[in-house]
């Protein structure tokens, strides 16, 4: 029973891209391990930017010094 857990920022992700995220997940766990699509989880967390850092900052000032 896989279980998988993507986290995105609260971006703007529409239902149709999250519904291809989890099909696409479900899909790739069958062909490439044999799970079963009724049992495969797929869970989608949308995370506030002031929520999410990369490098020791925050996304929005990663993003900042990335364009710099």
């Amino acid at each position: 029973m896989p279980y998988v857990n993507i986290k995105v920022t609260d971006e703007g992700v529409t239902r149709e891209q999250k519904a291809r995220l989890i099909e696409g997940v479900t899909d790739l766990l069958y062909d490439v391990l044999g799970k079963a699509p009724a049992s495969t989880y797929v869970v989608i967390d949308e995370v506030a930017l002031s929520n999410w850092g990369v490098g020791g900052v925050d996304v929005e000032r990663w993003r900042e010094q990335q364009r710099s």
